[in-house]
């Protein structure tokens, strides 16, 4: 047989059949990557398709419980009572003798009633237990409140006044003053000081008109004169002069020295610095005594003054010694006064040291430990946590964020359901602290612990895209 040729149409039919086999094995290729594309998936793929579909909104479940609004601030442990102690010289003997002789007790020791803490001039300086401040020499005869504290700090120390009536200065008085100076080691100073010449004098007097009424009564009548009108005389003669003896002794005997007394309301006290030795001119503050039960002062800015009221609930927490105590704001000053100013009316009421930065104003508060706070805690800053507001018992509350205000004036909160829809709740706003707000529903059943409420839109939405199905 002879082969074909290769323009005869039989080979050309092969060629095209060739062709046709080969196109449609391509077809067939590109057909089944497509097919493998769809159901083959990366993993990174697959996961994305298997998770949830992305939130359009955060939320936040309403909670139900106690919702407590604190300020924190930093204050100070101070004494209820602070002394200065710059020691006056009395008796005229000028500030040149007003040189420290004596330093009878150091910083941080105890004080108790009728210890002298030091000695000015050869003088004591002690202390006793009052409320008025020191403004004058005590003399016989003086009378006043400040005479009243005396005969009471005299009578503690187991002196006791006789029958002085109280506030005044008698016989009583002194003897008990005397016996008080003579416990500590030191003579009285005394209220005349004459060396006893008036007394001397008054009792001489009374001797004088004393024989003259002898002589008046036992002499018969003198250049017609009545016997009996010249006895009459020297009776009166002799009266003047023994009332004139008992105003003498009444103003005569010992007194007690402005300077050398320093009335605290409590002991035991405690000395917080010396600020003079032995040798030494005393120009002002010799000693600074603190007294009373402890407390803490602390200075707020203007803004968290509103914030504070008496009788509010304080944490009190010393981080240098680890002690945590409670107390009560006792008062919050009506105006502004500077840190380290003293907040003295009379006796010195703290140190007002509070703060600690000099030139920084404030409104003073003052806070109340329920129990005595550590004497050890004087002088230490300490962190305050202040109740400012509380709902009391529970509440509803949710996050801050998710209280909106609305043109109409209403307060909202929006709550989402697990379909995703949304509805707005009007309420109440009360307490806040730590993030949160205390809510009331206006709505009966409106808004219970467990919702969810929208607190806000995921980055990827603008608000309004997610506020498109809240209902009104």
């Amino acid at each position: 047989m002879k082969p074909e040729a290769a323009g005869s149409p039989d080979g050309l039919r092969r060629r095209r059949r060739w062709v046709v086999v080969v196109a449609a094995g391509a077809a067939l290729v590109a057909l089944g990557g497509l097919g493998a594309s769809l159901v083959i998936k990366s993993p990174a793929q697959a996961a994305a398709e298997a998770g949830p579909p992305p939130r359009d909104v955060l939320t936040a479940p309403v909670e139900y419980r106690v919702l407590v609004s604190s300020l924190i601030t930093r204050g100070q442990v101070v004494a209820g009572q602070t002394a200065r102690i710059a020691p006056q010289i009395s008796g005229g003997e000028g500030a040149s003798g007003a040189v420290i002789t004596k330093i009878a007790t150091q910083a941080g020791s105890e004080v108790k009633q009728g210890q002298v803490l030091l000695e000015v001039a050869g003088r004591p300086v002690f202390a006793l237990k009052g409320t008025v401040p020191v403004y004058r020499d005590l003399r016989p005869g003086a009378t006043g409140k400040d005479v009243a504290q005396l005969q009471k700090a005299l009578r503690d120390l187991g002196n006791g006044t006789g029958g002085d009536p109280e506030g005044t200065f008698g016989a009583g008085t002194k003897d008990a003053l005397a016996a008080f100076y003579a416990s500590i080691g030191y003579d009285p100073r005394p209220a005349q000081d004459d060396g006893g010449a008036a007394l001397d004098a008054a009792e001489e007097a009374v001797k004088g008109a004393e024989r003259a009424l002898e002589d008046a009564e036992g002499a018969g009548t003198d250049g017609g004169g009545s016997p009996d009108k010249a006895v009459d005389r020297a009776r009166e003669d002799l009266a003047d002069a023994r009332q004139a003896y008992d105003e003498a002794q009444a103003q005569s005997g010992p007194m007690l020295p402005a300077g050398e007394a320093v009335f605290l309301e409590g002991f035991p006290a405690r000395v917080g610095s010396v600020q003079g030795r032995v040798g030494d001119q005393v120009t002002g503050t010799a000693m600074v005594v603190s007294s009373g039960r402890l407390l803490v002062e602390a200075y707020i800015p203007e803004y968290q003054k509103g914030l504070l009221r008496p009788g509010q609930p304080v944490e009190i927490h010393s981080e240098l010694s680890g002690v945590t105590a409670t107390g009560k704001v006792a008062s919050v000053a009506d105006a502004m006064t500077m840190r380290g100013q003293s907040s003295s009316d009379g006796g010195d009421k703290g140190d007002g040291a509070a703060g600690g930065v000099g030139g920084e104003s404030g409104y003073l508060v003052r806070i109340t430990p329920d129990k005595a706070l550590d004497a050890r805690l004087t002088g230490q800053d300490v962190r305050l946590t202040i109740e400012a507001a509380s709902t009391g018992d529970k509440a509803l509350v949710v996050p801050v964020t998710a209280i909106t205000s609305g043109a109409d004036g209403r307060t909202v909160v929006t709550v989402a359901d697990d379909g995703g829809r949304q509805r707005r709740v009007e309420v109440r706003p009360g307490t806040s602290g730590d993030g949160y707000v205390a809510v009331e529903p206006v709505g009966k059943g409106a808004l219970k612990a467990g919702d969810l409420v929208v607190t806000g839109v995921d980055a990827g939405r603008s608000p309004s895209d997610a506020a498109g199905g809240t209902a009104p």
